[in-house]
């Protein structure tokens, strides 16, 4: 993976997690099933880390957006409430490409 890719740190941080969770099942005696469900649970528990940023900056885009549809606000108003939102945004949200 390129590093100047915006999702090379998210990537590795969840390929880290994949790899602790299997090395910390290859050597138990545990059914393969387990095993395999212990490197789910730590794929699922690196995704919602990774993406929890994404996840707010979405439902509070979502709140202000809703605000500016109800027609309540001027135009000015809307665009200023917009561009506020968007300077409060997380860093890790404004350029990083989301897939």
């Amino acid at each position: 993976m390129q590093k100047d890719n915006p999702n090379a740190e998210r990537y590795i941080s969840i390929a880290r997690a994949c790899l602790k969770a299997i090395n910390d099942t290859a050597g138990n005696a545990g059914a393969r099933e387990q095993k395999i469900q212990a490197v789910y649970e730590a794929i699922d528990s690196a995704f919602r880390a990774e993406f929890s940023g994404y996840r707010q900056s979405l439902v509070i885009m979502a709140t202000v957006l809703e605000r500016i549809a109800s027609g309540q606000l001027d135009g000015e108003k809307a665009a200023d409430l917009a561009r506020k939102t968007l300077d409060q945004q997380p860093e890790s949200t404004r350029k990083a490409l989301m897939h």
